[in-house]
């Protein structure tokens, strides 16, 4: 490790004690050693025991930085695992982190635009609109069209905070690989590679806005998902500029429930468009804690979602989305064998995995999930249960689909909020059904063959000639290929011709030696050895030459 990721660390492990994190681990489940290390290398001491264990996690991962603050993003959807209190402080995390002073803001933003704000914008408000992990907003208006707009902007020093943890993660990841060994299946290296490429795409706001563009554009006739309009001139690296939008934080539940929103057509318009956005268009937002997400005020009867901050999205090569839509589609039926038969084609379980055991696993994992309402069951637990079940089966971590069972967990803490009777799967096996027959069958033949037609017509005329080509071609090589055949067969016999006289002629000199060593008549040994050298130089002789064909 270098010394930056060793001060890190440290910084890391001085900050959970100063916050009193380790109070929170069970006297009976700390090591013998634990007091030792505690006592030994930190003399650091816990200065918030007034404040309740919650707000000490958030005040912590608050001050570790961005990392740490989108773990506890996550966490602040998952009202199964953690109570009210603990999630309502975690929650803050989403939008209410401490903004940075102003004065840089405006020395950033004009830094990127390469003049004063007051050329593009009127209206400029010094306080922040938000203040999240990453970045901070603040509003204006556009000078050239009188629209309300937001400047997103990144924290000053942030990308250095950021390596510096992610340094820390590799290394730590190295070093867990070196003890597991080349052989391991948990490949943490390469998730923490992963991981680092997601969260480094986060801090380039240019290519944010890219994202967002591509969104907006993929749902702009939806009735479900309203991404703003970015304006790209005005974007760069460091800042973003972006349509205000004015909805209600989809966690703000009480002024949904208060303008008559319809929260039955919102949760199953949620599930389809994390649907549609994987398998569709293979290309999903895979930040949505709720943060991120609000809900249109206007005609509450049919609510429409507002996405926000999209840098962070994920695809899945067309295999990976081919089997995830296969093994969603068997567990709806309830079809564990296939779910088996399927983890060990796309190679997510060892081929030597007893496939009849691994199917009564997953079935004692998910069997108890059917016929009950989403608040009653718990994918987080059901995953957590599905990965204990597959070490014992030689499971490989999938590095590709860490950012969709992310994704995953933030879609059912939204449905939780909003409607916990949500019946998931009549919601989303139909899409999936149609999905699939899209991609196989007679339909999905004929779009295939439809969306090639304009390439074959432009080939066709070139056809003829190329079946011309192909025949002369063809029996040019035919010719070729015979004479070459020829050729072969004809050094074949003279090689066999000479290599049977030569073999003669060694069993010849091989009697006459003999019949000399046992003194035997002279004129016999004699005529075998003057035979055999006879027969050696016509065969010596005899040898093909050639060996070009």
């Amino acid at each position: 490790m270098t010394f930056a990721s060793i001060r890190r660390g440290y910084h890391v492990i001085k900050t959970i004690l100063h916050y009193g994190l380790d109070d929170l681990i069970p006297r009976h489940k700390k090591p013998w050693y634990f007091s030792i290390l505690r006592n030994g290398l930190f003399w650091v001491r816990n200065k918030h025991k007034t404040k309740s264990p919650a707000e000490r996690l958030k005040l912590a991962m608050q001050e570790l930085g961005p990392v740490y603050i989108k773990l506890g993003q996550m966490l602040s959807t998952r009202r199964d695992l953690l109570d009210d209190e603990w999630a309502y402080q975690l929650a803050m995390l989403q939008d209410r982190v401490p903004p940075f002073d102003s004065a840089l803001a405006r020395e950033a933003i004009e830094a990127e635009l390469g003049a004063p704000i007051d050329t593009y914008f009127d209206d400029f408000d010094d306080t922040p609109l938000a203040s999240a992990s990453i970045s901070q907003v603040h509003t204006a208006i556009l000078k050239s069209n009188g629209k309300d707009v937001v400047l997103k902007v990144l924290r000053p020093n942030v990308e250095q905070q950021i390596l510096a943890d992610l340094q820390l993660m590799t290394q730590t990841a190295n070093l867990l690989e070196a003890i597991l060994g080349e052989g391991n299946r948990l490949r943490p290296a390469e998730v923490i590679e992963d991981y680092q490429t997601t969260i480094l795409g986060e801090l380039n706001l240019k290519l944010e806005a890219l994202n967002a563009i591509k969104l907006r554009n993929n749902f702009i006739d939806s009735n479900a998902l309203y991404v703003p309009f970015v304006y790209e001139e005005h974007s760069y690296e460091r800042l973003m500029v972006m349509e205000r939008i004015y909805g209600i934080p989809v966690s703000d539940t009480e002024a949904l429930r208060a303008q008559g929103t319809n929260f039955k057509l919102l949760a199953e318009r949620g599930v389809e468009l994390f649907f549609t956005q994987v398998f569709r268009d293979n290309f999903f937002h895979a930040d949505m804690h709720p943060g991120n997400i609000f809900i249109s005020r206007e005609h509450p009867d049919d609510p429409f979602y507002i996405g926000l901050d999209c840098g962070i999205m994920g695809t899945l090569t067309e295999v990976d989305k081919r089997y995830l839509a296969e093994n969603f589609l068997a567990f709806f039926n309830r079809d564990y064998h296939r779910i088996a038969q399927l983890y060990i084609e796309s190679g997510w379980v060892s081929e030597h995995t007893d496939i009849i055991a691994f199917e009564q696993a997953v079935k004692v994992v998910c069997e108890p999930m059917f016929n009950k309402p989403l608040d009653e069951i718990s994918f987080g637990h059901v995953l957590l249960e599905l990965f204990r079940t597959a070490r014992h089966f030689d499971i490989v971590v999938q590095p590709q689909l860490v950012l969709l069972e992310k994704t995953l967990l933030y879609i059912e803490g939204l449905g939780r909020q909003l409607y916990p009777q949500l019946d998931l799967w009549q919601t989303a096996k139909p899409f999936l059904e149609n999905w699939m027959s899209e991609q196989v069958g007679p339909k999905a033949m004929f779009n295939k063959v439809k969306s090639n037609a304009p390439f074959w017509a432009d080939k066709l005329p070139e056809f003829p000639e190329l079946i011309y080509d192909n025949l002369k071609l063809g029996r040019k090589l035919l010719g070729t290929q015979q004479q070459m055949l020829d050729k072969y067969l004809r050094y074949q016999q003279k090689s066999h011709k000479s290599n049977y006289l030569l073999i003669t002629s060694a069993i010849l000199l091989i009697c006459g030696t003999i019949l000399l060593s046992q003194n035997a008549t002279l004129w016999p040994a004699y005529t075998c050895i003057g035979v055999g050298v006879l027969i050696w130089a016509v065969g010596w002789r005899s040898r093909p030459k050639n060996r070009k064909f």
